[in-house]
């Protein structure tokens, strides 16, 4: 099937909203995409400099370095032990593997790809690149017998929510019943706030208490772009079940999908030093504990939100009605529709601002509740 029509980008969108925001006296304060906007650690960039002599193609499966920094940081930081070498696989940011998975699958017309209710984009873009068609569902239950593939996110983009390992577990069950492959988007879990997840790591869908130690047909997606501010290095992997990690670096090395060599450097160096990830939450957390309640003073409800780089919230009207407000007080925000069918009424904060822009957010959020 030849690929159709894709939808706007729809952060496109978004432009008249910016350009009003941009008018502000005291300038705008972006919290709409969840870039970073803090510095690259030193110990990273180090590394990468040192690398900078990459005359040779670089390896497509990682550097045996590489693939060991990587297994040796899931079972330090996210408690799966039992992975080898032949179970990772570098990527190219987790954007271009969660586009590129279905089709990599070899998924096409009448597989079905299983996405949250609420969800980033590109889940349902990489459905429609392979063919393939897209549900929204948060229950295993409701997933149909043509299910070829779930993507699961905890902590979810936008809304925060962390899958307990109850729920991984039940969600690992039925794709096996159903004969899919089960895939875990990560990418925010060293970024815990409230419940359990304030004191507990958040669970990957590999622990061995949701795979019974057994990872046949389950992936874990991760990227170090927020927790060591490497967006623009696009520096990324995936993790689980060998066979399809096989597969997976068969398409890729056919396709030249190749991390940089200086890139797999630098990402050794993250995956090593634990103490900048810890010094970068620090700084998420005095900006949420900031921008939070300045929200709620605005009149907006904070739901979920339990872990992550975001704020989902609620004023209780149309999400385009509260972004234009946002954008008359020179800031700007994600409107939930982006994020799916399910919340017509939400909009998504980014804690990704310097320090002094999340101030300047709070302080006109309180101007306007009062």
């Amino acid at each position: 099937m030849a690929l159709g029509a894709l939808p706007d980008y729809p952060w496109d969108q978004m432009v008249p909203y910016a350009r009003r925001a941009a008018e502000h006296p005291d300038g705008i304060v972006d919290l709409s995409i969840g870039s970073p906007v803090d510095p690259t650690p030193a110990v990273i960039r180090e590394a990468l400099v040192a690398a900078t002599d990459a005359h040779s193609y670089p390896q497509t499966t990682g550097t045996p370095a590489l693939r060991r920094a990587i297994v040796d940081w899931f079972a330090r930081r996210r408690g799966v032990t039992g992975l080898t070498e032949d179970s990772v696989l570098p990527t190219i940011g987790s954007k271009e593997f969660v586009a590129w998975l279905p089709f990599m699958l070899g998924l096409g017309e009448g597989d079905v790809v299983v996405h949250p209710v609420a969800a980033y984009p590109t889940y349902a873009i990489g459905a429609q690149l392979a063919g393939a068609t897209a549900i929204a569902s948060d229950d295993p239950a409701e997933w149909p017998s043509t299910t070829r593939l779930v993507w699961l996110n905890s902590p979810g983009n936008p809304d925060g929510r962390v899958l307990d390992v109850a729920a991984l577990r039940a969600a690992v069950a039925r794709a096996r019943e159903l004969g899919a492959v089960i895939a875990g988007d990560e990418c925010y879990a060293e970024l815990g706030w409230d419940g359990p997840w304030a004191t507990e790591p958040v669970p990957s869908i590999l622990d061995p208490r949701v795979t019974g130690g057994d990872p046949s047909g389950v992936l874990a997606a991760y990227s170090l772009s927020k927790q060591s501010n490497l967006a623009g290095y696009r520096a990324a992997f995936t993790v689980g079940d060998p066979a399809l990690i096989a597969r997976l670096l068969t398409v890729r090395k056919h396709a030249g999908m190749m991390p940089p060599a200086p890139v797999q450097a630098a990402m050794i160096a993250a995956l090593g030093d634990d103490e900048h990830v810890a010094a970068q939450k620090e700084l998420y957390r005095a900006r949420r504990e900031v921008l939070r309640p300045a929200l709620e003073a605005a009149g907006l409800r904070i739901d979920r939100s339990e872990a992550g780089l975001y704020l989902w919230a609620t004023g209780g009207r149309d999400a385009w009605e509260t972004i234009s407000d946002l954008a008359s007080l020179g800031i700007l925000a994600g409107p939930g529709p982006f994020y799916g069918d399910g919340y017509p009424e939400h909009v998504r904060f980014s804690l990704t601002a310097t320090d002094e822009r999340i101030r300047a957010a709070s302080s006109r959020l309180r101007s306007r509740g009062h």
